[in-house]
């Protein structure tokens, strides 16, 4: 081997070690740099005749597509099942721990105790005023708790625009990046530092939206969302936009049912194409997807659950049950009643036996003719029916007689009354009962029941389903009854100028708020995303307090399990392409040593010229 050879395989060996230290430098530099992957040289062998050098053949970037890929998906369902965390826990601590001071159920016991007080001792100025004033608490906590329900609503509405903003800049960016690595040639550097940005805007996308990556050969990325709809495929990015629905309510809700809608969030595909990201259910994870999971059914379904706790402890208190007068007609019997004083949102219900099995039917006032035909059976077996009341009895009897069939004789005698007999000499049934159950709207009317807890502007509640139905939002707007809270002696007197040594009302409404049962409709129940609550108002706020207790562990216990899912993913990725100072380091020694190697040859060679030279 020539002189000349030798020379320039040192100095080949010299150019890859340098080349190996400027990778080396780069490695060791980004150790600790979220998105960096480790490089390495390519180097080759050329062979020329007897002579052979190496030659730096480009940069190799570490990269896995499979664990690149999990990595994604973790992201997502992480950023997903933390968002659900964070806000439930908070839900949570608002609605505060049972039996602690503040909680609702704490501030319901504290009324209980007052009503039970007020009982024993109605002429007692103290126990009234402490009755009164528990109850203005009372109300005052389950607006206070649906302010912040829609407090936290309004905070998903405000994190989707930022999200959206988020989204549009990063895809921008991978347009771009994209762009570059599709034209980028020769320069193998560059390129593994633009597929490092690649995969940190993937990561930064992922956060926020559910989306499977494609990676192509040429270094660029396409993204598609796990339902299937392409985002971006080369340069062109897509654009999101939202347009917020303003001031969060009670009545702020998905598609505008009750006139008013929460923001709409669309997508312009890189096609042109206008989604509707919500209503086609293209958000199934990542922070978005649990901040309109959150906005448009989780939320929302706590706000029924209280409203259905503010409809529940109304009413127990404001309901007057009128038992039917007996009625016959030949061999027929049964009962009648005056549906007069029923309200929409009031009921009466038929209790009958058939072929010796006991049978109940509730019929609820519904004049909303959207909201018909109503009929289901609830939770403790009765049948529940909705019907129109604003043709007068005769139109309820003809329906209420189609209902129940041909057993029972449903007629409409005069005016506002209501007539159900049995089938007579056949025997087959028998009206056991007919009751109202209506709303007192007045303070001193005779009733022993009282609308101590009223809708806005002192309006009575009767959880009329007509329209945006009455109960949604009712805990934003419970307050106690303006009259009775300028005069508490309304609390004991239900007739002007009676005893305030008179028991009665204390003890009915004592006794109400304890014995009342409630069993949600399926208008009402819609607003608690389909799962219904029943009993006394007590038995009902223990089970919000359960619900959300156990929603708030099960979002914990879940955020916990994909924290877990991506660190194992996150260990694979570091053990696949991460930095390993030490081994560096290692390497570091190598291509000193190979440098140093080349240099000496290159000494020598140079030693040996000078010695040919002088001869």
């Amino acid at each position: 081997m020539g002189l000349g050879v030798t020379l320039s395989n040192a100095l080949s060996g010299m150019n890859v070690a340098q080349s190996g230290l400027e990778v080396l430098s780069r490695n060791v530099s980004n150790a600790g740099t979220a998105g960096y992957n480790r490089e390495s040289l390519n180097v080759v062998s050329d062979l020329n005749g007897a002579a052979s050098s190496a030659r730096v053949a480009g940069v190799q970037r570490a990269f896995d597509e499979s664990v690149q890929q999990h990595y994604t998906a973790g992201v997502a369902d992480s950023g997903y099942a933390d968002t659900i965390a964070s806000f439930l826990d908070r839900l949570q601590t608002y609605l505060g721990t049972p039996g602690s001071a503040g909680s609702l159920d704490t501030v319901f016991g504290n009324f209980d105790t007052a009503l039970q007080t007020m009982a024993t001792s109605p002429d007692d100025p103290t126990a009234r005023a402490n009755t009164l004033a528990s109850a203005h608490t009372l109300a005052s906590t389950l607006n206070a708790l649906s302010g912040d329900v829609q407090g936290l609503r309004q905070e998903t509405e405000n994190q989707i625009g930022n999200a959206v903003s988020s989204l549009n800049q990063a895809f921008g960016s991978l347009a771009t990046v994209n762009q570059k690595l599709a034209t980028e040639a020769g320069d193998t550097a560059s390129k593994a530092a633009l597929m490092d940005q690649r995969d940190r805007l993937v990561t930064q996308i992922s956060q926020v939206l559910d989306v499977k990556a494609t990676y192509k050969t040429n270094g660029t990325v396409s993204l598609m969302t796990r339902s299937g709809v392409g985002l971006i495929d080369g340069t062109t990015s897509p654009v999101f936009r939202f347009d917020s629905g303003g001031a969060m309510s009670p009545n702020t809700l998905l598609g505008g049912a009750t006139g008013q809608s929460v923001g709409t969030l669309t997508l312009t595909t890189p096609s042109g194409f206008d989604m509707d990201m919500v209503g086609q259910d293209i958000v199934q994870s990542g922070q978005l997807g649990a901040l309109l999971k959150l906005r448009d059914d989780t939320l929302v379904q706590a706000q029924g659950q209280l409203d259905a706790v503010a409809g529940a402890l109304a009413k127990s208190l404001s309901t007057v049950t009128t038992q039917g007068s007996a009625a016959s007609s030949g061999a027929a019997s049964g009962f009648q009643v005056d549906l007069s004083a029923v309200q929409p949102g009031d009921s009466f219900t038929v209790q009958y036996s058939d072929g010796g099995v006991a049978r109940s039917v509730k019929v609820v006032r519904v004049d909303d003719t959207t909201k018909l035909p109503m009929d289901f059976v609830a939770g403790d077996g009765q049948r529940v029916i909705g019907v129109n009341f604003s043709a007068g009895a005769a139109s309820v009897a003809a329906a209420l007689q189609t209902a129940l069939g041909p057993g029972l004789a449903v007629s409409s005698p005069s005016g506002g009354v209501l007539q159900v007999l049995d089938d007579g000499a056949a025997g087959t049934t028998d009206v056991t009962a007919l009751l109202t159950a209506t709303t007192a709207t007045g303070s001193q009317s005779g009733a022993l029941a009282l609308p101590l807890f009223v809708d806005a502007g002192g309006t009575p509640y009767t959880g009329s389903l007509d329209g945006a139905t009455q109960q949604r939002g009712f805990a934003a707007r419970i307050t106690v009854n303006p009259q009775i809270a300028a005069n508490d002696k309304l609390l004991v007197q239900y007739q002007a100028g009676g005893s305030l040594g008179d028991q009665a009302r204390a003890s009915f409404l004592a006794d109400a708020l304890r014995q009342s049962g409630f069993e949600m409709t399926s208008a009402t129940a819609a607003d608690l995303g389909g799962s219904t609550m029943s009993g006394s108002p007590q038995s009902m706020i223990a089970q919000v307090l359960n619900f959300q207790a156990n929603a708030a562990s099960q979002a914990k216990s879940q955020k916990d399990t994909q924290q877990v899912v991506l660190d194992a993913v996150s260990q694979r990725l570091d053990a696949s392409y991460g930095v390993n100072v030490d081994e560096e380091m290692a390497r570091l020694m190598e291509l000193q040593n190979a440098y140093a190697a080349g240099a000496r040859v290159i000494s020598v060679v140079q030693e040996l010229i000078n010695k040919l030279m002088q001869i």
